[in-house]
C-alpha cells in the first residue's frame, strides 16, 4: 500500500494548510484553492510560499513564540500544594489568597518574580481560584437568626399574597 504523501494534521487549521498544498500540487490555481477552503488568496499565497521555502513541515502547527515559563510543571504543582496550606500559614492576616500574596509566596519559595496580573492568569490556567471569604458581621448571632426564621418568618410568610393574587403595585 502506498504511503500518503501528506502528513496527518494535528488540528483543522493545519489540515487546511496541508490541503491547500495538496491542491496546488494537483494543479489548482490559488484563487480556486482559496474559494474551496474559504480563505483569502493572500493566505493561500503565504502558505504556498512557506511550503516552497521550508517544505511541507513549514505548514505544521507551530508553538506560539514567547519566553519559557518561569515556573516549570513540577513547580506549578508545588505552588498548588503551598497554596493549599492557606494564607495564614505564611503569616498573612486572614485566609484569603490575593494575587500580591501569591506573588510573595512565589518569590519566597521559588525566587521568581511575577506581576500580580500574570499570577491571576497562571492560577486560572492551573484551574485554581482564590477563596473568597463570606462577608458576615463579626457581631453575627447565628442562634438569633435561626430563632427568627423558626418563629417570626412563618408568620410573615403567611401574610404574603398568593400566586395569581392582585399585586400591591
Amino acid at each position: 500500500m502506498a504511503q500518503h504523501p501528506f502528513p496527518t494534521p494535528h488540528d483543522w487549521r493545519e489540515g487546511r494548510r496541508l490541503r491547500a498544498w495538496e491542491l496546488a500540487h494537483q494543479g489548482w490555481q490559488q484563487n480556486a484553492i482559496a474559494a474551496a477552503l474559504g480563505v483569502t488568496e493572500g493566505a493561500v499565497s503565504q502558505w504556498l510560499s512557506r511550503a516552497r521555502a521550508g517544505g511541507v513541515g513549514a505548514l505544521r502547527r507551530r508553538t506560539s513564540p514567547g519566553a519559557p515559563p518561569k515556573l516549570g510543571h513540577t513547580q506549578r504543582g508545588e505552588l498548588l500544594t503551598l497554596l493549599a496550606r492557606g494564607a495564614e500559614a505564611y503569616g498573612f492576616r486572614g485566609d484569603l489568597w490575593t494575587a500580591p500574596r501569591v506573588v510573595a509566596v512565589i518569590v519566597t519559595h521559588f525566587r521568581v518574580r511575577y506581576h500580580p496580573a500574570h499570577v491571576s492568569r497562571l492560577l486560572r490556567a492551573l484551574k485554581w481560584s482564590p477563596q473568597r471569604p463570606l462577608r458576615r458581621a463579626t457581631q453575627r448571632d447565628t442562634a438569633a437568626i435561626e430563632r427568627w426564621y423558626a418563629e417570626r418568618w412563618p408568620a410573615l410568610k403567611k401574610g404574603l399574597p398568593t400566586k395569581g393574587a392582585p399585586s400591591s403595585g
